[in-house]
């Protein structure tokens, strides 16, 4: 019916009010608090003695602010403001875009070398679990100590979340998923499918409808690693509706994002043969189309959940950046990128 969860053609009063409120908490508290916090580690990365892990650092924090702002939007799900848990959503952040600039350098290496470093994703929400030697496949090794300070204070983080052991065994699933981004930087692209193919036929249910590199793709996202972290803000958590946000964000809202990002960048990856999730659709028509489904799925299964309005104003507002990027608004790209906004949420449109 028309306002319902299933309708996405209209803006319900919840979600007007809810985007009322984020944007409210993002103006009046979180923009300050994540200029802070990002600044506090440019610090750090500027002292870092390894000239090159020191550039992988500095330009992550730069040129993927926006990653970071938009991880800090998952600060508004929670009912109650927890400054902690802005720390811990802009530290997670600052160390998986690091994590990703310092794989792509040392591509050379091989797998392995993305695999070890990508334990910090794992180590950094399981607060029991011994930490790694991250740099131990690595050509460039010293970093003054960055990672495992990303690290500490990410475990530092969520120990101060009320609902963090309710959630853990859900956090540490979705960090290990998303350990696949240690595979995305193998320069020889029929290992590459290889190992990605392999690893979503081991680690995700056969059964779900979703190709291989769809599954890979959704993994690669750790947005359900920043969502499970909000949720654990809450005082009085359900583990039903935990696992739900799991299943919401894991695969379709994280697999949104995969494809919209790999919508903009389509022709830099085709350029530099990156990996790229759109290419394997065989063509953009049938890319754009599958896109289109994805994000029609994601936009309900966010509707359904408790709370859903504020995972709305998330993927909305997700959806809006991907789709405003210069790539996105070409004279080549124009018809197929409006013709994608017209499948989100109509919050995404409006944004």
């Amino acid at each position: 019916m028309p306002g319902g969860p299933n309708d996405t053609s209209c803006i319900s009063g919840a979600q007007v009010w809810a985007l009322g409120a984020a944007v409210g908490r993002e103006l009046v508290w979180g923009l300050r608090k994540v200029l802070h916090e990002v600044e506090r580690w440019q610090a750090r990365a500027a002292r870092i003695p390894d000239a090159r892990i020191r550039e992988d650092a500095l330009t992550a924090l730069d040129h993927k602010r926006s990653n970071t702002e938009g991880a800090a939007l998952f600060w508004i799900i929670p009912t109650r403001r927890c400054p902690r848990l802005l720390n811990l959503l802009v530290a997670y952040e600052i160390m998986a875009d690091f994590l990703d600039s310092a794989i792509e350098r040392g591509a050379h290496v091989g797998i392995e070398n993305g695999r070890q470093l990508h334990l910090a994703l794992v180590d950094a929400v399981d607060i029991e679990r011994p930490t790694s030697d991250y740099y131990r496949h690595h050509p460039w090794k010293d970093d003054g100590g960055y990672l495992p300070r990303l690290v500490a204070a990410c475990r530092y983080g969520c120990t101060t979340l009320p609902s963090y052991w309710l959630v853990r065994p859900l956090l540490m699933r979705a960090a290990a998923l998303a350990q696949v981004q240690g595979l995305n930087h193998e320069l020889d692209l029929q290992l590459r499918d290889h190992v990605l193919r392999a690893w979503a036929a081991q680690q995700c249910d056969p059964e779900d409808g979703l190709g291989w590199y769809e599954k890979a793709g959704a993994a690669s996202a750790w947005l359900t690693v920043l969502a499970l972290m909000a949720v654990a803000a809450e005082s009085t958590l359900s583990s039903s509706y935990a696992l739900e946000v799991y299943l919401a964000y894991f695969p379709w809202i994280s697999l949104t994002a995969t494809l919209l990002d790999s919508y903009g960048d389509i022709v830099e990856d085709r350029l530099k043969q990156e990996n790229s999730y759109i290419a394997h659709y065989g063509s953009l028509e049938t890319a754009v189309w599958r896109i289109g489904e994805v994000m029609r799925r994601a936009t309900l299964e966010a509707r359904l959940l408790d709370n859903g309005d504020r995972h709305c104003v998330i993927l909305a507002a997700m959806i809006a950046m991907y789709l405003s990027k210069d790539s996105s608004r070409t004279s080549e790209m124009q018809l197929t990128s409006r013709k994608l906004l017209r499948s989100g949420d109509s919050l995404a449109r409006l944004l």
